[in-house]
């Protein structure tokens, strides 16, 4: 019986082949998405700590690193096709995910049995427990589940969109949902359709599905501290920006804060 640390001892194979490229690394263009992922997603948010007045607070920080770890777990399973690099992978995005939620989740949206943030994070934290337990009992199952979140999260996003009226806040909104349906789009071809990509030698999905949910990420961290910081510091009024100007094809969204408004 194969070590949970062999070479693909994964119970999960994506649609590229394997040792082609490299002797060492088993899945190379999936190992080189994953490094893009953190290059393009993890550079810009240190940007946010730096320029963005609203942004420059610890639950930041700690969504970096769960995100580095993410990033590392992620080349760690592609470069490796092992079990544990698997439960690894997976476990760290719903490590990330918990983070992100304890911190960010509207409390307007808490069930009504949660009363205030700290009893948010123990309801948080013991739902992450059991699902880290769950995700042992069918690991191929996990990816799914992961992906499934992504609706909640849109469906949180359309109820903030309803409340706002900034044109701005909409068009990036609409623009992160975009590369959220070309990384779907990506993830399913790789999983579902591997035979053809195959038969035209380009299974090379999976690699883009890195660079592409990296993309929608760099729209989504600015969109979620905007609602944060309009719910958290009501007396500021967040401002959407983009680096290093708006009439750029590829830009660095961040957040500012405006003057407080005077109270009357």
């Amino acid at each position: 019986m194969p070590s949970i640390f062999s070479y693909q001892s994964a119970e999960v194979d994506w649609c590229e082949s394997n040792f082609v490229r490299s002797a060492v690394i088993a899945e190379y263009y999936n190992t080189d998405g994953t490094s893009l992922f953190s290059l393009l997603l993890l550079a810009p948010l240190n940007f946010l700590v730096l320029e963005g007045a609203a942004c420059g607070r610890m639950e930041l920080c700690h969504l970096k690193v769960f995100l580095l770890l993410a990033g590392l777990f992620s080349m760690y399973f592609h470069m490796t096709l092992s079990y544990v690099g698997q439960l690894l992978d997976e476990l760290s995005i719903l490590w990330t995910l918990a983070v992100a939620y304890s911190f960010w989740y509207p409390q307007c949206y808490f069930p009504k049995c949660i009363k205030t943030r700290r009893h948010f994070f123990w309801l948080t934290g013991i739902t992450t427990v059991i699902s880290t337990l769950m995700s042992f009992v069918k690991p191929t199952l996990n990816a799914y589940a992961l992906n499934c979140i992504a609706f909640h999260l849109l469906y949180l996003t359309w109820r903030e969109l309803k409340k706002c009226n900034d044109k701005r806040v909409h068009r990036m909104a609409a623009v992160m949902v975009m590369w959220w349906a070309l990384a779907i789009t990506s993830w399913i071809s790789d999983r579902w359709l591997c035979w053809l990509w195959q038969a035209i030698n380009f299974p090379y999905f999976h690699s883009f599905w890195h660079v592409l949910i990296a993309m929608s990420l760099l729209y989504c961290c600015p969109l979620v501290i905007y609602f944060d910081v309009s719910y958290e510091m009501p007396s500021f009024k967040p401002k959407l920006e983009y680096w290093p100007s708006d009439s750029w094809p590829v830009v660095v969204p961040y957040v500012t804060l405006e003057e407080p408004h005077k109270q009357c």
